[in-house]
C-alpha cells in the first residue's frame, strides 16, 4: 500500500460503470465539488474512478482553432462528442477503455506543490502496475503532451493533470487500459488537421503521431480491463466502503454542475461564432 494511503483514512467513489453514458461535464463538476469538500475538511481525501463513452475533452486552446467547427465535425464523424474542460491542457480521448482516476487532497494544513501532486499520482500508477517500467516525461507526437506523460518504452498510455479549488487539489490521470492507443490518437490527429487546415497560429498545436501512443494491454502484452484496474485500486486502498456523494453534498454539486455546463456552452458557442 502506498504511504499516502497508510497515513490517513480515504473515501472511495467508483463511477467507472455508473457514469459511462452520462456527460463528462458531470465528472468535472464532481471533482470540483470534492475539491471544496476535501479542502475545507468536510470530507476525507478521496479517490474517484470514472469512465465516459466516446467523448473528446477539449482544452481552452483547442476551442481557439481557426476552423474549430470543422474540427468538431471531424470528432463527430468518428462518433465522439466534444466538450470543453474547465481547466488547461489540450484534447484527450475518453471511451470505455480509458479509466480516469482522481486523487483529491487537501491543502488546508499543508501546502502541496504541483510537482508533488504529479509524483503522488505517478507513485499510485506504479503501484497498480508493478511489473511495468514506467517513465514520466513529455512524449512528442502524443495528444495533450506534458512533462508527466506516462509511458513504457517510449509509448504513452497516460497523462496527468491537476485542478485546484478552495484548498482542495484534484490530481487526475487518464489511463488507456485497453483498446488501441494509436486509433485514439488518429481521432485527435484528424481533429487538429480539420481545425487548422494548414494555417499558422500563435499557439503551437501538437503534431500527432499515432504510433507514439498505446494502451496498457498493448504495452504489457496481456488483456487488462478497466474493471480489473478499479478492483486492484480498491484493494490497494485497503478496500474502504464506497461513499458516493451524500444528500447534504448534492446542493454543492448542483452549483458546480451548473457552472461547468454554462462554461462549456459559452465556450462552444464562442468557438462557432
Amino acid at each position: 500500500m502506498p504511504l499516502f494511503f497508510e497515513e490517513t483514512s480515504w473515501r472511495f467513489w467508483d463511477q467507472s460503470l455508473s457514469a459511462k453514458s452520462r456527460s463528462a461535464l458531470e465528472s468535472f463538476a464532481a471533482d470540483d465539488t470534492l475539491c471544496e469538500l476535501v479542502g475545507s475538511g468536510k470530507s476525507a481525501p478521496t479517490v474517484r474512478t470514472w469512465v465516459h463513452d466516446n467523448t473528446v475533452v477539449l482544452g481552452i486552446q483547442d476551442h481557439r482553432l481557426p476552423h474549430i467547427d470543422e474540427g468538431m465535425d471531424a470528432l463527430k464523424a468518428h462518433g465522439f462528442k466534444p466538450i470543453v474542460r474547465n481547466s488547461g491542457g489540450l484534447a484527450v480521448v475518453l471511451d470505455a477503455g480509458v479509466l480516469n482516476i482522481s486523487l483529491v487532497l487537501s491543502e488546508k494544513d499543508n501546502a502541496i506543490d504541483i510537482s508533488t501532486g504529479y509524483e503522488l499520482m505517478l507513485d499510485l500508477v506504479e503501484e497498480l502496475f508493478p511489473e511495468a517500467a514506467i517513465d514520466a516525461y513529455e512524449i512528442v507526437g502524443s495528444y495533450c503532451p506534458g512533462s508527466y506523460d506516462l509511458s513504457i518504452g517510449g509509448r504513452k498510455f497516460a497523462g496527468i493533470s491537476q485542478r485546484r479549488i478552495r484548498r482542495g487539489i484534484a490530481v487526475q490521470v487518464y489511463l488507456c487500459v485497453d483498446g488501441s492507443g494509436s486509433e485514439r490518437a488518429k481521432v485527435i490527429r484528424d481533429f487538429y488537421k480539420a481545425g487548422l487546415q494548414g494555417e499558422e497560429t500563435k499557439f503551437i498545436y501538437p503534431e500527432i503521431k499515432p504510433e507514439t501512443m498505446a494502451s496498457l494491454s498493448e504495452l504489457l502484452g496481456r488483456n487488462i480491463t478497466v474493471q480489473e484496474v478499479v478492483i486492484d485500486l480498491h484493494a490497494l486502498m485497503g478496500a474502504p466502503a464506497p461513499m458516493p456523494l451524500q444528500p447534504n453534498e448534492t446542493e454543492l454539486y448542483g452549483f458546480y454542475l451548473d457552472r461547468v455546463v454554462e462554461r462549456n456552452r459559452k465556450m462552444l458557442e464562442r468557438s462557432l461564432e
